[in-house]
């Protein structure tokens, strides 16, 4: 079974001193402390955990996952357990015998039938639990498919239709709702269907790739070689190919199944995984993980190989612990602490897309990766600052990360075009959330069924294996080929051009208001025949789908109150400018030209930015007296006018009558009256300011200011004005105290006068 460890277990992956992962799983994980359980399953289509006894089912939700989650329990009849499954709506418990008999309970009423197949001509190798609307439940059997569907009236599964077809093992994942059937003398052949609420569509059949090791020896491809994973709302399945040390990959059309590229493999037993669309591939004997970002069409990983670490379980605990178990007996505390140094240990099962199984332990973990340590392994910040603002489930960490890789940048001097590449990164994700509307907090509702259950491990092989490494993670491959998800601008070709084509909006997919995602609908086989492998791909709205999409009914559960990484212009001038220019000194320049970068890429956008970035340029071109730019900056309104920039000009302009100008000019341009009447009194020009202000009806500057000024002038004439101008302007100043002051301080002014 894939994700299988050898018996020689290793020690890495422990948090200790010096321990480093990208990689890790969080203690405690969810146990089954249940006394005689009788295997562990899982069950991909309502997220159930399940461990029966001989007389009872014992389940736990893992979603959210929480491992001190309390099970809930069903009464059943005794028997072999091979697979057990919940009903979709959660009324019934389905259990697989053996290869010839299921049996049904319903569990409100405690009734039961069963279904049986013919022992001498075929074999039951799984069923589960489908919401198509032709069928409840679908047997895979060696001989092929049976629909059935459950009668209420005589409480019984009637036969809808039967497609008969040679079947030696099956894969399918309950997300998807994709049934790939294997045959053949090598296994590598595949029927595949997809069973949604829009019906069942077949796909054309197609033959996986196996290299040859000998000349008379051909390989058989298992089960375990195949996972079915969803990145980016693409449908991939990855196939192990031992020989050639490959894994590849394939996606699916309505009409066409395409083989998209191959990563290299270190280890001949391999797991996958995939945590918030990042691809995790287990390289079981060397006990690292590689981690690829499949937006990338890049066969470079994303970061170095390292071990998987377990997290949460301190050594220094460890000595107690056995202490309290051997005090109290605890088996589950056992379990855990005399296995805490294994990793991929034997009985690990691992169900993609972000679970493992521990089926000897009884435990299920949950994996997660650590964008802090991805980040921090490298150097190249607009890489970095691109795959983290694809992540969406740790959308404050990638934010925070963002920021600070920004921030660092800039304060180490880095050369300005990588730098502006970064922003440019910043600007473009946010716009792209605009768009799209992924950058406000939504909240999706988890939908679990009641209860529900495809399977993780089977004490029988053949019998349903398909499961035991597949979660629900069969989301449709999305493409809409007019959005893109930050789409980078130079890709190699790992994987296919037609990732490179196709513009992924995941966003879109997520958040569609039914929860349907759709399969690619048909390959561009013109560019197929031609050497290409792009494809044309339909997003049809959530209303009107397309006729030519394949449609899959998803409830993957999404992380709650989840926030989009995408950082708005205001947050990169609070805390990356503002933050920066605080803590650099010397020539402003580099910091110059940084900005400059970033109101191009904030113009391209057509995004605002923040008013405060405005004054800071013009406090960074007068301190390195570049006076001649300034000006030119505001006459080609590249710093965008307002009051804040109009101040600031006035203020930088104190020593410069050019900037000052320029400023008094914007006041007057955003008719800014109060403002630019002020203004011109501030600097002397009171007399033009009556004009002004009379012109413009100004009345909310203050008479006294204008009065002030004129008797600094030491001139009777400009005061009488100014006493003139407000008499004749605001009849209610005659009464007012600075009348009186004001127009004896001028009959002292004239007599003064006379006399001299």
């Amino acid at each position: 079974m894939s994700g299988k460890a050898s018996s020689s277990h290793s020690n890495v992956g422990l948090n200790g001193s010096g321990a480093l992962s990208h990689v890790y799983i969080q203690y405690p994980p969810l146990r089954s402390s249940i006394s005689g359980v009788r295997g562990l399953f899982y069950d991909d289509g309502s997220k159930l955990l399940i461990s029966p006894t001989s007389d009872q089912v014992f389940s736990w939700k893992t979603v959210p996952f929480a491992p001190s989650i309390s099970p809930t329990s069903d009464s059943i009849s005794e028997g072999p357990i091979l697979s057990i499954r919940y009903s979709l709506d959660g009324k019934f418990i389905a259990i697989l015998r053996s290869s010839h008999e299921i049996e049904f309970w319903h569990r409100e009423s405690n009734e039961t039938f069963s279904q049986r197949c013919r022992p001498d001509s075929e074999s039951i190798l799984g069923f589960f639990w489908t919401d198509c609307p032709l069928c409840d439940i679908v047997l895979v059997k060696t001989s092929g498919l049976d629909l059935l569907s459950y009668n209420s009236e005589s409480k019984s599964l009637q036969l809808v239709e039967t497609r008969r077809l040679n079947v030696s093992w099956y894969v399918y994942t309950h997300e998807s709702r994709l049934l790939l059937l294997a045959s053949g003398m090598q296994c590598k052949t595949f029927n595949g269907f997809q069973l949604s609420s829009a019906g069942i569509i077949r796909l054309p059949k197609f033959e996986m790739v196996i290299a040859k090791s000998e000349a008379n020896n051909k390989p058989v491809l298992a089960a375990e070689d195949i996972f079915i994973v969803t990145v980016y709302g693409r449908i991939y399945c990855l196939q192990v190919d031992r020989v050639a040390m490959l894994l590849h990959s394939y996606r699916f059309y309505r009409d066409a199944v395409v083989q998209q590229g191959s990563l290299p493999i270190y280890s001949s037993r391999i797991a996958v995984s995939a945590v918030d669309n990042v691809l995790l591939v287990h390289q079981i004997d060397a006990k690292v993980v590689i981690l690829y970002d499949v937006f990338t069409d890049s066969r470079a990983p994303v970061s170095a190989p390292l071990p998987l670490l377990l997290r949460g379980l301190r050594r220094s605990n460890s000595a107690s612990l056995r202490s309290h178990r051997e005090d109290n007996g605890s088996s589950v505390d056992s379990a855990i602490n005399s296995h805490e140094v294994v990793v991929y240990g034997d009985g690990w099962t691992f169900l993609v897309p972000d679970l493992i199984c521990d089926v000897v332990n009884q435990l299920l973990w949950k994996i997660h990766i650590d964008l802090e340590a991805i980040s921090a392994s490298s150097s190249d910040a607009p890489a970095v600052i691109e795959f983290l603002q694809r992540r969406k489930l740790d959308a404050s960490k990638g934010k925070q990360l963002c920021l600070s890789i920004a921030c660092t940048a800039i304060l180490e001097h880095r050369p300005v075009s990588m730098v502006a590449k970064a922003i440019n990164v910043l600007v473009t994700s946010y716009s792209h959330s605009i768009k799209t509307g992924s950058s406000v907090k939504t909240t999706k509702s988890e939908k679990t069924s009641a209860s529900g259950v495809p399977h993780v491990t089977s004490p029988r092989p053949g019998v349903d294996e398909s499961v035991n490494r597949v979660d629900a993670l069969g989301k449709s491959v999305i493409h809409d080929s007019t959005a893109g998800d930050n789409e980078p601008s130079n890709r190699s070709t790992a994987f296919s051009n037609s990732d490179s084509d196709d513009s992924v909006n995941s966003e879109s997919a997520r958040n569609n208001s039914n929860g349907l995602h759709t399969i690619d609908s048909k390959v561009d086989k013109r560019r197929l025949m031609g050497g290409e492998t792009s494809c044309v791909a339909v997003m049809p709205s959530a209303v009107g789908l397309s006729n030519n999409s394949l449609i899959a009914n998803t409830d993957e559960h999404q992380e709650s109150q989840i926030t989009s990484p995408a950082i708005s212009p205001d947050e990169i001038y609070n805390f990356v400018f503002a933050t920066v220019e605080e803590e650099m000194v010397g020539d402003p320049s580099y910091l110059i030209a940084i900005i400059v970068e970033f109101l191009h890429s904030a113009n391209l956008e057509k995004v605002k930015v923040h008013p405060n970035l405005y004054v800071l340029m013009i406090q960074l071109l007068a301190r390195g007296e570049r006076c001649s730019e300034l000006s030119l900056f505001v006459i080609n309104k590249i710093l965008e006018p307002s009051k804040e920039v109009a101040v600031q000009l006035l203020e930088s302009g104190r020593q410069n009558p050019q900037i000052r100008k320029l400023g008094l000019d914007m006041l007057r341009q955003l008719a800014l009256h109060h403002d630019y009447v002020l203004s011109l009194v501030q600097d002397g020009y009171y007399l033009e300011a009556l004009r002004y202000a009379r012109k413009h009806k100004v009345d909310t500057v203050r008479p006294s200011l204008f009065l002030e000024t004129a008797l600094a002038s030491n001139d009777s004439q400009n005061l009488a004005a100014v006493l003139r101008f407000f008499s004749d302007f605001t009849p209610s100043f005659r009464t007012t105290s600075d009348h009186s002051t004001y127009y004896r301080i001028l009959k002292e002014m004239n007599s003064m006068a006379a006399t001299a």
